[in-house]
């Protein structure tokens, strides 16, 4: 699997989460555990295609993917502007457009 073809997959999957837990129609642990299947299938990309420069999806990927693992749930919940950012990289996921300010995505 390529560098590309694991965003592809993982990223609308992320957004959807992120989009649920924003709804309260997931718990925080669910994506809690999503992110450590994710970290863990990201170990069997291919290497030689880690070299490419990352699209700004991926970027926004891992931006968002930090923001559930350095923010608590009640911490994002509770935070209009953490809110705000996520529900923004889930759209420009999803949709496209303009990437997110202050979105600094980089790879584990």
């Amino acid at each position: 699997m390529t560098a590309n073809d694991f965003i592809e997959t993982k990223a609308p999957q992320l957004a959807y989460y992120g989009k649920a837990f924003l709804d309260n129609q997931l718990d925080y642990k669910e994506i809690q555990l999503y992110m450590w299947d994710v970290l863990e299938e990201w170990q069997g990309v291919s290497g030689k295609q880690l070299d490419d420069q990352p699209s700004d999806t991926e970027k926004v990927f891992w931006h968002l993917l930090y923001c559930f693992d350095h923010w608590s749930g009640w911490a994002i919940k509770g935070n209009q502007y953490l809110r705000q950012q996520i529900h923004d990289c889930c759209d420009y996921i999803n949709i496209g457009g303009n990437i997110p300010q202050s979105c600094i995505g980089i790879r584990p």
